[in-house]
């Protein structure tokens, strides 16, 4: 479905001008393997479909209209994975020169606001965030990550963490020409044997050799096109929310 009016990807500027927009969000993925199954850009396609879903129901519960921009394929990846076929590391500094940029860009244009929907667990933007707080004190960026907005375990029955039942799911239910099962690995996979590392009472990057075969996290096969379009469903009625409380409610407590 095209949407001009919330996805800047297939906008246009006579579009775009008719309207008073109130926030723009940025879908953040990667460029990395998703088992044998699934794009390269998984990440990046289903936080921007994501995005659109929730865009269009502000507007239509709340009146609140947001505008979708291009996703973002640049991604922090762990070791083993970079050293794969055409996966793209992107560096700290990379992901903050872009997010200041597209911030910046905005806030010229007397747009104030901005959620990231990001779609990759490598990224975290909160010490940029923090940062550019400081440079811009009148822009408001906050951060989220769809596939965590709602509990994985109340619409799959073993969901993983990468390529797993969850992100076949849904991109079955957005793009299913994109996904062949017949193709996809196990996903089985590992963790750390350090008692320290596995409680998560200290933390270093996964080697992905070392604990995936297939660069999957989570068996992917049980996954339908039904499962995605319930949970995908429910995460966007969720983001509208958010956006409603982010533009229409205090954010603090009065103290």
């Amino acid at each position: 479905m095209i949407d001009k009016i919330h996805d800047l990807s297939v906008s246009n500027l006579g579009t775009a001008r008719q309207s008073k927009y109130a926030i723009a969000l940025l879908p953040w993925g990667a460029t990395e393997p998703h088992n044998q199954h699934l794009p390269y850009l998984t990440d990046a396609i289903l936080s921007h479909d994501i995005a659109v879903d929730a865009a269009r129901l502000a507007d239509e519960k709340f009146g609140i209209r947001a505008m979708v921009m291009p996703p973002v394929t640049l991604g922090s990846q762990n070791p083993g994975q970079r050293e794969l076929p055409f996966c793209v590391h992107a560096r700290y500094e990379t992901q903050r020169a872009i997010l200041t940029d597209i911030a910046a860009s905005l806030r010229a244009q007397g747009l104030h606001r901005l959620l990231i929907v990001n779609g990759h667990g490598g990224n975290n933007f909160k010490n940029m965030i923090r940062d550019l707080a400081v440079d811009m004190p009148d822009m408001m960026i906050a951060t989220s990550e769809w596939f965590k907005i709602c509990p994985a375990k109340d619409y799959f029955e073993a969901p993983g963490d990468h390529a797993d039942e969850l992100e076949t799911s849904v991109m079955m239910h957005y793009h299913p020409e994109l996904v062949n099962l017949s193709e996809a690995g196990e996903g089985r996979s590992g963790g750390f044997a350090a008692e320290s590392l596995a409680r998560g009472l200290a933390w270093l990057p996964r080697d992905w050799s070392k604990v995936s075969i297939d660069t999957g996290i989570g068996n992917p096969l049980t996954a339908t096109a039904e499962k995605g379009a319930r949970f995908a469903a429910a995460v966007a009625a969720q983001y509208a929310q958010i956006l409603h409380d982010l533009l229409t409610t205090p954010l603090y407590q009065p103290i």
